[in-house]
Formats: C-alpha cells, structure tokens, sequence
C-alpha cells in the first residue's frame, strides 16, 4: 500500500470512528431538551467541538500527513472544515436559543439576552463572532483586499477561539461532562489535537533552529521586484529538504515575529546553503532586498509534496507562471529528475521572466526543451487551453506534470489536464494556499 493510501484510511478511520463516538455519547445523555431545537442544536454542537479539533490537527502539520498528502492539499481541506466550523458555530446556539424559546414561550431575541448574561455562553458568543470575521476575511473577494500578512495576523484569532470554545465546553456541554468516560474521551481528544499543534508548530521549529542557527549569507536583487535570499547555517543536510519544497520563513528583527511567509526554496538544496527567491508583494517580501548579511533567519519545515519523489513514470513536464517558477526551478535542478523534460514558462513579456539564465543553463545541462511563453491572455493567445497545450506536449498524458503559478493560472491548467485525461496520480500542483 502507499503511503498516500495509508495516511487517507487512517484519517477516514477517525473520522467514523469518532463520529459514531459523538452519536453514542449524544444517545446516552437522553435528551438534552424539551423540543426538537434544543436537541438538535446540542448534537450540532457536539460535532463542532469534535470538527475544531480535526481543524486544530490540519493546521498542526503533522510530518506524516504532509509527506503523504501534501501541505497544499491539507490546506486546502482546512478551508472546507473551516466552513464546516462556521456554519456550525453559528447554527448550533441558534437552534439551542430556538429550543429554550420555544419551551420557555418567550421572543428569540429575549432569550438570546437572557443567556448572553452567562458567562460560559457569553465566552462561546464571543468565539461564534470571531469565527465569524476569521471567515469573513478568508471568502476569496475580501482575501484579494488583504495582504498574506494582514490575513494571516487576523487567523491568529483561531488561537482565542479554541480556548473560549474549551471554556464553553467545560461548563455548558452535558454531553461533555456525562460521566468519567466521556470526560476522558473529550479531554484526551482535545489534548491528542493540543499536543500536535505545540509539537510541530512550536517545539520542532524551535529546537530545529536552535540546532542549524541559519543566517542571511547573500541578498541578490533578480529583477526590479524580485529578489534571492541566500540562507547558511550549521548541518543543514540534516532538513532533509529537497527540491520543490517550501519552509515557513521569519526575519527576527527585520519584522514582527508573527509576520510569517511561504517561500519555496528556489534552488536545489545541497547540505550547506538554502536559497529562496521572493517578488515583492506583501510587506514581507518586499522587504526582503533589505536584509542584512548575516541577520537572523528562522525556518520552519521543509514542507510540501511537491518533489520529484511523487512522480510516477520518467518523463516529465514542468510549468511555471511568473514567480511560480522558483520550485520549477529547483525541480529542474534535482539530481533526481533524470528522463525526458519539457519546461513551459509562462510569463507577460521577457523583461518578467525570473531566473531565466538560470532555467536555460539548468536546460542546456539536462537535455530539458525549455518554452518561454510571453503575451498578454487573450483569445489569440491561451497557451494552456486543451488544445494549445497537447499541441505543445504531444505525450502530455504520459508524462507527469508539475504546476505552480498563480491561483487562476494553476486552476485553469488543472482544468485542460483533466480535459486531456491526465492521470489524476500524474498531476502535481502547488497552490500556495497556507493555514496558519
């Protein structure tokens, strides 16, 4: 069995596993109220409880779900289940405000009052809110407003919302607090989803950076907005980083320490330097062309899946899309990658094409055929439509593909590959969507 295959059934496994777990204890209690509101709103609030913590296990990025499924995939589960915590969240004191209305033959809004003046339910009122703004400013029209920075400070309120949620469920959750078993059950579940955030969010990278002390080595500009990051430190081989992966990237000093980034590694590791290539978009990245050498640097990974190891057959098609090109060019430079490769590199004009010496050196040295593709999108020019690009790649549904590049860009070519009948085990993708 793989490893991929492994890592899903454990996880479908518990998921059952706990959720007959949830209906066993909901059945047990009795029931939690006079009508049919309040039971329903008690058992909606049983499986938030339970999806905040498989939320918590998403964002904790356990080695062995990101080696298997990929960092960006499990992100991008988490925005699902995130969604699935919204609506849970605010469904489950709805229905339970509904049911003590009912019985109690007052107004909603009377009775919403009422209980807000308790303050376990005020504490789970205040979380239901801010789940409501963390939501708020993830829908994809208020995300493209914000930068990753601003974004990802305004996720740290998670942190508040599991402990009020905890809180909540101490003192207001029945269910809960049935008997010794059930209290075991919830607190085990809570401390087994705790334990892995603080491990790998917080001990590894710690102790990971205390080991390799990483410093700024070089700065080097690319292009007008672009710039090279170059990283040393002490035994860096033993990251096990590899070609195509990405680490979470921090500048003591030069930014907050909550300013956090993704950057994948723009140059194949080789045990001694790590090299990161960013365009200045966020204010992290922008100002990145203003480190100084020999500043400290704290990384936390490798992360990713998206490396030569998760290829299928030997021939292999690489596409980058603007500054999507730094994993492609890592992959390229693998020692790993052998076979047949084709590169297609899409970009507006020359002028934007980063690391393009680099890219045809690496080209010329590997026997890889190298495509530059410039121009506007237009209806003459959309080189990745299904037909452009089987014209480009003949044996395209034989090759495993390798994508990264804007949002639209990457989902557009993801669209012709599976027009095309790429093999689903085939297709790599990089998206760049990051929990925190």
């Amino acid at each position: 069995m793989t490893q991929p295959f492994v890592a899903r059934a454990a996880i479908a496994t518990y998921l059952v596993v706990n959720l007959i777990v949830i209906h066993a204890m909901f059945l047990i209690a009795g029931p939690p109220a006079h009508n049919l509101f309040g039971q329903v709103g008690r058992l909606l609030g049983l499986y938030l409880a339970f999806a905040m913590t498989v939320q918590v296990l998403l964002v904790a990025r356990l080695p062995l779900l990101d080696r298997a499924i990929g960092m960006d995939r499990l992100t991008g589960w988490h925005r699902w289940a995130g969604f699935t915590v919204f609506w849970l969240a605010v469904l489950h004191p709805t229905f339970v405000i509904l049911g003590f209305a009912r019985y109690d033959r007052v107004s909603f809004l009377a009775t919403f009052l009422t209980l807000s003046k308790q303050v376990p339910v005020l504490l789970g009122l205040i979380a239901v809110a801010l789940i409501v703004v963390v939501v708020a400013v993830s829908v994809r029209i208020a995300r493209r407003r914000l930068s990753y920075e601003a974004w990802h400070a305004v996720h740290l309120l998670l942190y508040v919302v599991l402990l009020l949620g905890i809180v909540h469920q101490i003192y207001e959750g029945t269910a809960f607090t049935l008997n010794i078993l059930t209290q075991i059950y919830w607190w085990g579940l809570w401390t087994f989803a705790l334990a892995a955030l603080i491990t790998y969010r917080a001990i590894v990278p710690l102790m990971s950076n205390n080991r390799h002390r990483m410093r700024v080595a070089a700065v080097v500009p690319e292009s007008g907005d672009v710039v090279s990051v170059h990283v040393t430190g002490r035994d860096l081989h033993l990251l096990g980083a590899k070609a195509g992966q990405f680490f979470l990237w921090r500048f003591p000093g030069h930014n907050p320490w909550w300013q956090v980034n993704p950057f994948s590694l723009s140059a194949a590791p080789n045990g001694r330097s790590l090299r990161l290539t960013a365009k200045g978009i966020g204010t992290t990245s922008a100002g990145l062309r203003d480190l100084q050498v020999g500043a400290r640097v704290f990384a936390e990974g490798p992360y990713g899946s998206f490396t030569i190891d998760q290829r299928r057959g030997t021939a292999t098609l690489l596409i980058a899309g603007g500054i999507g090109v730094t994993p492609i060019r890592s992959l390229l430079e693998d020692p790993a990658l052998g076979g047949d490769v084709i590169v297609l590199y899409r970009v507006r004009s020359g002028a934007d094409a980063v690391l393009i010496g680099e890219l045809q050196n690496l080209a010329r040295e590997r026997g890889a055929r190298l495509h530059v593709l410039t121009g506007r999108t237009s209806p003459t020019n959309q080189p990745f439509t299904p037909a452009n690009l089987h014209a480009l790649v003949p044996d395209i549904t034989a090759r495993d593909v390798y994508v990264c590049g804007p949002f639209p860009l990457t989902s557009a070519i993801l669209t012709s590959l599976r027009t095309l009948k790429v093999p689903t085990p085939q297709i790599h993708a990089e998206l760049f969507r990051l929990a925190p």
